[in-house]
């Protein structure tokens, strides 16, 4: 197991770790937590090499992704870089990337319950604007989970806050730091449940946030 105790705070810089082969041949993985080996809970980086592809597979409890570079593809089409979607429980594809791709995979990570399919194109929809110039996009909500993409030009300060059920972010552009330290683009950072942190952004930066969603 890895990154299993959900009551501990976890900080990665994925860029430092090492490509992991996976069993499928030009598909790279950078584990972050993970239950077993092969199957169970998993939150991990994936690179696809150019023509790389996975044999078609199904998901028992979900999979969820957030494309970070290149064009990730299945049956159901092409995804590009800043593209966000789910895949519910009995979903089978066989995904695989022409031009290579590097995705933030979770699966084995979504309430039963879910059903909804989602893909969302986070480029071409409309963000809600705040103050601040912060800007916020809502990705979905099921339960207590909730699931953002937020902007958030230099200097600003997001209120001190608490995580009920825990929150897990990932930086997709800028950096910032907390109580606990500084995170640049790349970070995975999940705070467990009853944490509580005061971010301020360095650079303008983007963000990948979930919540409400551990045990």
């Amino acid at each position: 197991m890895l990154n299993m105790d959900f009551s501990q705070r976890v900080a990665i810089d994925t860029a430092a770790l090492d490509w992991v082969a996976s069993p499928a041949p030009g598909v790279w993985r950078k584990p972050l937590a993970r239950e077993e080996a092969e199957r169970g809970h998993a939150t991990s980086i994936v690179k696809y090499d150019p023509g790389a592809s996975f044999r078609g597979h199904n998901h028992p409890l979900g999979e969820e992704i957030l494309v970070l570079e290149g064009t990730f593809s299945d049956e159901t089409g092409d995804f590009h870089a800043g593209t966000y979607f789910r895949n519910p429980k009995g979903f089978i594809h066989a995904p695989f990337s022409k031009e290579g791709c590097v995705i933030l995979v979770k699966l084995h990570q979504m309430s039963p319950d879910d059903t909804t399919r989602l893909a969302i194109e986070t480029d071409k929809v409309e963000w809600t604007g705040i103050d601040g110039g912060v800007h916020i996009l809502s990705l979905h909500e099921f339960g207590p989970e909730r699931v953002v993409m937020v902007y958030m030009p230099k200097g600003t300060s997001g209120p001190h806050h608490s995580h009920p059920g825990g929150e897990e972010i990932y930086i997709i552009k800028g950096g910032y730091h907390d109580e606990y330290g500084s995170y640049g683009a790349g970070c995975w950072i999940r705070m467990p449940p009853t944490s509580e942190h005061r971010p301020v952004m360095d650079e303008d930066t983007v963000l990948w946030v979930k919540s409400g969603h551990l045990p």
